[in-house]
Formats: structure tokens, C-alpha cells, sequence
């Protein structure tokens, strides 16, 4: 059933809503100018009190109401107007004014879906055909390039969270030439990589980096790094995943076994994927595909084993 507090209070923001396709309502986007209602809204509020949200011009998207309310800077009392009629804890949360660090995409940043016929284009599109990403892959991670500025002939892979906010992004030089093949923001790690494209129901991989979760392409996160970071820590056991597979480069062995404990403790199933010479970027989906299909849960005992052959290295 369409909740219809909830859409009065959205046309009173928004202005009159047009019912498209089961319980969606489009609305005139506030981010563009455009002649037809772009944005749409999901008025029926799920189980998880969520309400998924999609710009189609400026693709922006969320999962919620409140993280809409966030990108248009509404006043407190439209959020307590949204909790009431939700009812949720979820948005009642949303409505404190917690300190986050403030991240944008470079300036220069440009869609890569968008065909140029430039130099930089072609090269970046070339370097990451080279690396096995796909089209489809360049629209799902939105990934972008520059040509000038701080980040002039890089590749940008944004992260964004479950509420559709930038929350990082990583850049790799698509010239062999340059010195700086990395060069990412410096900000906290402490995020959930790729949060948006999760489903949380499903079996997830932790990968390193942004490339490998790519190759990955099934509900794979990348942590940045070689830590689980405390907030991702903390969702995986919240949510109960049911099947966790630990993919990450053979010199985070260490590492990796003391997250594989601290989730097995829990209560969850875990799957250490022992890579060596390669990184699952380098493998590519095939390989790395059947590597993760032929991986068996790990136990505390093969946990021992691992452990003890550390201390012989």
C-alpha cells in the first residue's frame, strides 16, 4: 500500500508527483532543469524502512528519503516530519548533525560513458580494456577521467554509500609515463567501498582495491588498503552475511586471518581465497571466479595451520 502521508509531505517539497510504474512517483528533479519529471520515488516504504530514490539525469540516487532530504539541505523539521510517518529509528538517526568529512570529485572529472574523441579518451578507455573493465562496468562504478588539473590523465573510480553520497574514490594513471600512478584523497578509510551496489543478502567479497572488486563484478567491496575497517567490521556483523570471502594479496595474510576469526566467532561463514603471485585485478573474472567456486569454508584448525606457518616465515 502507497503510503500517502509520506506523499504529501514529498509534493510539498517537491511539487506535484506523477504516478509512473507500481508504487514510483515522479517528480520535476531539483538537481536539473529538465521539461519532464525525472526524479522518481519509491513511496512504498520497505521492511528495512527504505524508499529507493533515482535522478535519471543527473543519476543521482539513495536508498532512502532522509539521505534526499540531506543532498537538497532541508531544515531539521522536514526530517521529524519524515520519521514520524516512517516510523523508523533509521530516520530518526539521520535527522543528528554528525561531523563527516566532506569529500568531491575533482572539478575535472569526466563520465567516461560519455564518447569523447580526444587523446586522454581514447587512452584511458584503452587502459582499462587492457585491465578486462567493461562498458557495463564504466556505468555501474560511474568511472570517469580527467584531462587537466590535479588529476590530469587519471582514471577516477568514485565510491559511494548506501544513500547514493560520494564517500571516496581512488585514481590510477592511464600513462605509463607519469611518475604518480596513485594519487587518492586524504581522508579516513573508515567507509563502506561500493556500499551502493551491495546487497547485503547475498554472499560479499573483500577485495583490496577498487580494481580487483571490479574484476570480482559479484557484490565485492573494496577496503582501500589491506583493513577491514571498524565500520565495515561492524555492518557485516549486523547484517549477518551469510558467506564472507576473504580476498586479499599473500603478503595480508596475518591481517586477514584476524578478521577471518573475529567473523568466525560470530557465527559466520568465512572463505579465505589464498592468492600469490597475482591480485584478483590481475587474474581477471574467469579465473578468479573459479578460484571463489572452489574455495571451502575455513576452520578454526586450518586457521592454526595458516598461523603456524607464519611464524616459519
Amino acid at each position: 500500500m502507497k503510503n500517502l502521508k509520506l506523499l504529501q509531505l514529498l509534493e510539498s517539497i517537491l511539487g506535484k508527483g506523477k504516478s509512473t510504474s507500481g508504487d514510483n512517483i515522479a517528480f520535476f528533479s531539483p538537481f536539473v532543469s529538465h521539461y519532464k519529471p525525472k526524479l522518481e520515488i519509491n513511496i512504498k516504504t520497505t521492511n528495512a524502512g527504505e524508499n529507493h530514490w533515482h535522478c535519471w539525469i543527473s543519476d543521482k540516487k539513495g536508498r532512502s528519503i532522509a539521505s534526499l532530504f540531506k543532498q537538497l539541505k532541508l531544515p531539521k523539521e522536514r526530517f521529524e516530519q519524515l520519521a514520524r510517518i516512517i516510523e523508523s529509528a533509521k530516520y530518526r538517526v539521520d535527522t543528528t548533525t554528525e561531523k563527516q568529512e566532506i569529500i568531491q570529485l575533482p572539478k575535472e572529472y569526466v563520465p567516461l560513458w560519455n564518447k569523447k574523441n580526444t587523446p586522454d579518451y581514447r587512452n584511458a578507455i584503452h587502459y582499462l580494456t587492457q585491465r578486462g573493465v567493461t562498458i557495463f562496468d564504466i556505468l555501474k562504478y560511474r568511472i570517469g577521467y580527467c584531462e587537466a588539473g590535479e588529476y590530469s590523465g587519471k582514471i577516477i573510480i568514485p565510491s559511494y554509500d548506501a544513500d547514493g553520497q560520494l564517500n571516496y574514490f581512488v585514481s590510477r594513471a592511464f600513462y605509463r609515463a607519469d611518475k604518480f600512478k596513485h594519487k587518492n584523497p586524504k581522508i579516513s578509510k573508515d567507509i563502506i567501498g561500493f556500499d551502493l551496489t551491495i546487497n547485503w543478502s547475498e554472499p560479499i567479497v573483500l577485495c583490496e582495491g577498487a580494481f580487483d572488486a571490479i574484476a570480482v563484478k559479484r557484490n565485492a567491496i573494496p577496503l582501500f588498503g589491506k583493513i577491514i575497517q571498524p565500520a565495515l567490521q561492524k555492518k557485516i556483523i549486523e547484517k549477518r552475511v551469510r558467506d564472507i570471502y576473504i580476498c586479499l594479496d599473500a603478503d595480508a595474510l596475518r591481517n586477514a586471518l584476524q578478521f577471518a576469526e573475529r567473523f568466525m566467532a560470530e557465527g559466520l561463514n568465512v572463505y579465505f581465497i589464498e592468492l600469490q603471485a597475482e591480485d584478483a585485478s590481475e587474474l581477471g573474472f574467469n579465473k578468479i571466479t573459479k578460484i571463489i567456486q572452489n574455495t571451502q569454508v575455513l576452520t578454526f584448525e586450518h586457521v592454526m595451520e595458516l598461523r603456524m606457518g607464519l611464524l616459519w616465515k
